[in-house]
């Protein structure tokens, strides 16, 4: 069974998802690892340029929505058809540099086992100024109500222990809650700075207007889930 899997979501991204693909390959080169990349039912041609790619990259899964069902569904799906204990997420448009993601998974697996996750928050965005800032106010209005530590939710690179996702409530984008919902659970997590690029093929598949309107109602849900949480502190088989 592979150490570690790294979970690409990807809808349209025909692009972008080879070379990322090769790039992941080549920052895990000598560790046991596998590679899923989750299609969520793209129009293009990803998943038969995913597909040819197999007989290079023997560490190459792909899966394929019936039906587009968001990024966190793909992540979720990725997680759920895993092999490893740890797990690592990362964007699929090629934004974010394969070659921090050993990085984290290196700090995850070394720490005490309560850490759960490692984060990644981007350095220097390299989007519009209309996102960045969009980005920006959002990051400071979750952060000052769920307390979750994080500047950065929206960075889709991060690694964390397969069991301690699972445990978490699904629900629709919950990608960009995870740290609280971490915490939520008695883990703990921890952050990374780490690169961002430029997008140089495709198209963003959110707008400032879309991710307000969803946002606004999932951070409701998720201070009311805080509300919920009891934790039993230590459990003891006596």
């Amino acid at each position: 069974m592979p150490d570690v899997t790294i979970v690409a979501p990807v809808f349209d991204e025909a692009g972008a998802a080879p070379d990322l693909a090769r790039e992941i390959a080549a920052a895990f080169q000598g560790r046991d690892f596998e590679i899923l990349f989750v299609d969520d039912a793209s129009r293009d041609d990803t998943v038969a340029r995913l597909k040819a790619l197999k007989a290079e990259l023997p560490q190459l899964r792909v899966l394929r929505h019936a039906r587009n069902s968001g990024q966190s569904r793909a992540v979720r799906t990725g997680v759920l058809h895993a092999r490893s204990p740890l797990i690592v997420t990362l964007d699929g448009d090629g934004q974010n540099d394969p070659a921090d993601a050993p990085r984290l998974v290196d700090r995850l697996a070394a720490g005490p086992p309560a850490l759960a996750m490692v984060a990644g928050q981007r350095r220097t965005r390299q989007d519009s100024a209309a996102k960045r800032f969009g980005s920006r106010f959002a990051n400071g209005v979750r952060k000052r109500l769920l307390k979750d530590a994080a500047d950065d939710t929206g960075c889709g690179l991060k690694a964390f222990r397969r069991d301690a996702f699972l445990r978490l409530p699904y629900f629709d984008h919950i990608h960009r809650f995870l740290p609280a919902l971490m915490l939520r659970e008695g883990y703990e997590v921890a952050f990374e700075p780490v690169n961002h690029r430029p997008r140089t093929t495709g198209a963003s598949k959110y707008t400032n207007l879309g991710r307000l309107w969803a946002s606004l109602s999932d951070l409701l849900g998720v201070m009311w889930l805080n509300t919920r949480a009891r934790l039993p502190g230590d459990v003891a088989e006596l």
